[in-house]
């Protein structure tokens, strides 16, 4: 019987220990993982999940003029995203365009739960997450760049002691556009980190 007792006790100890150095660490990230295509040619725009603020109140609450004058901005708009440029950078080179998309936006304005959108020739070829991402947390993007044939983007990589303004450190992503029979897809080259 006080075998049990003991087994029990350690049992729970070891349990209660456990919970509580997950709950001391951020969840892990995408950019932890090995990288494996999300992005499948041929796919259409992923709708933006229901849910949350709606998009006309965070335009109005955040007096924003979605960008909408271009075949993949209006592509992103008709998939329920609020279409914006990230970095406040238009990003068009030869005939690839990446188009951000935020479902909701923070107390600052600044996008939550968003994606960079790639298309090629006008075509959706894929997003540079897999998972929907919120600025100033772990594995939102920053600067993108299209040194074509590759397109970079920079991630922010925050620890569970760092201040929302500022991240410990970053990676940069490398990403290839694969032109398919079945359309152009995006595809992940490497991930490498880079200095804060």
């Amino acid at each position: 019987m006080e075998s049990r007792r003991a087994l029990a006790l350690a049992a729970g100890t070891l349990l209660l220990t456990l919970s509580m150095s997950a709950a001391q660490s951020p969840p892990s990230s995408w950019l932890d993982r090995p990288l494996a295509g999300w992005n499948k040619a041929g796919s259409p725009v992923p709708g933006a999940r229901a849910g949350g603020e709606a998009a006309e109140s965070v335009i109005r609450r955040c007096q924003l003029t979605p960008p909408r004058s271009t075949g993949p901005e209006r592509a992103v708009d008709a998939a329920g995203w609020i279409p914006f440029w990230n970095v406040d950078q238009q990003l068009v080179r030869e005939d690839v365009e990446i188009v951000g998309g935020m479902k909701g936006a923070d107390g600052m304005c600044r996008p939550s739960m968003y994606n960079l959108f790639v298309f090629v020739g006008g075509r959706f070829a894929g997003v540079l997450s897999p998972t929907p991402m919120t600025s100033r947390l772990d594995s939102s993007s920053g600067v993108v760049r299209m040194p074509l044939p590759v397109i970079t983007a920079e991630f922010a990589r925050f620890t569970s002691t760092d201040p929302l303004c500022c991240p410990s450190s970053r990676v940069t992503v490398r990403y290839r556009i694969d032109r398919t029979a079945a359309g152009p897809v995006v595809a992940v080259l490497e991930v490498r980190p880079t200095r804060p």
